[in-house]
């Protein structure tokens, strides 16, 4: 075979002559014509790029569809996917209702008296902790919890092709009944941390991981999923959700404490029933305040517990570091062993990605 002879060729050269015995190339194929749209295909529909501009215009197929259009779980969408709302959405819509009620009776059967009698702080210290309970509630129910994506049709299956191989005996194995299903986990400050497989998700859930039966999602670090502010409560939005109930403690205190001082202080020359038939609005509040008050503080002396201790509802529930189960009580291996640190860990960590 003859050596072959490698010359660079300068982009606007013209190309080099044939040789006499090659093969001159005949004339160039028309293209293949392009199938034409199956029965009941939507065209484009878009003025992104005109209609006769650009090899993109004329082609046929639909527009490519984001994540939240297609997202598995029960959740709804707003805005273009950048509001999230799980269910029970009338119960959340309640608790707006019962919220912002409560507050407008206060500022306007209330507040005007007490600001000329008393102080014109009381509003003000109304006002900024409203401000800062709604600005709580809405990021917890719009902010994503910290929902795992599922894994794909072949992720799917060659983590269940591998279970398989793992479940199915060898031929050296002497017993025919297979293995027993590999569990991976790992060693953390001294205990054995096991992953469990989500069925539906098809994939092993992270340390601390667990699947709602509401939202029929994976929350990472999930913590219960709350009806009251519609969403699941997880690793992205539980400190939004514990500044929500603390704040919320405050302001119901703050306001079954003044309605008592306003009723208290019309009563003075009369009878206390007097006084009611005076603001009734005023008794209004004063029985939403008192019937809620007891379920908000403590709500969050029990949240305070698990900040605290760095722990989450669903493991207290369960008793995972306990001996609620019945067997030897095991240390929370997630604890720092310090409240200070552990109230950090919860509340001041960096937010993952969405």
């Amino acid at each position: 075979m003859k050596d072959c002879e490698y010359q660079q060729i300068s982009p606007g050269a013209a190309p080099p002559p044939a040789s006499p015995g090659a093969r001159r190339p005949g004339p160039a194929a028309p293209p293949a014509p392009s199938p034409g749209p199956a029965p009941g295909a939507p065209r484009w529909s878009g003025s992104g790029s005109g209609s006769g501009s650009g090899s993109g215009s004329g082609s046929l197929g639909r527009r490519p569809r984001r994540k939240w259009e297609v997202f598995p779980g029960r959740n709804r969408f707003y805005c273009g996917g950048r509001l999230m709302l799980a269910g029970h959405g009338g119960v959340f819509a309640l608790t707006l209702l019962l919220i912002l009620s409560t507050t407008i009776l206060f500022f306007v059967f209330d507040c005007p008296y007490l600001a000329r009698t008393l102080t014109l702080a009381i509003p003000i210290i109304a006002a900024i902790l409203f401000f800062f309970v709604m600005s709580c509630l809405l990021q917890t129910s719009f902010t994503d919890p910290g929902i795992l994506p599922r894994a794909t049709i072949c992720e799917a299956a060659a983590l269940e092709k591998q279970i398989g191989e793992a479940l199915t005996p060898s031929p050296a194995r002497s017993s025919p009944q297979p293995c027993s299903s590999p569990q991976p986990g790992f060693l953390l400050n001294g205990q054995t941390v096991k992953l469990k497989y989500c069925f539906t998700c098809k994939m092993f859930r992270p340390p601390r991981t667990s699947h709602c039966s509401v939202c029929d999602n994976c929350v990472e670090r999930f913590d219960h999923h709350c009806p009251w502010v519609g969403n699941c409560v997880g690793r992205r939005n539980y400190r939004f959700f514990y500044a929500f109930i603390l704040s919320l403690s405050f302001l119901t205190a703050f306001i079954f404490a003044c309605v008592v001082t306003h009723l208290t202080l019309l009563s003075q020359g009369s009878n206390f029933l007097s006084a009611l038939k005076k603001t009734p609005a005023s008794v209004l509040e004063l029985v939403i305040c008192f019937f809620s008050i007891w379920s908000i503080l403590g709500l969050s002396g029990f949240h305070t517990y698990l900040v605290a201790s760095n722990l989450t509802t669903n493991e207290d529930i369960k008793g995972s570091w306990s001996s609620k189960r019945g067997g030897e009580a095991s240390v929370n291996p997630y604890s720092h062993k310090n409240i200070i640190t552990n109230c950090c860990a919860v509340l001041c960590g960096p937010l993952p990605p969405r």
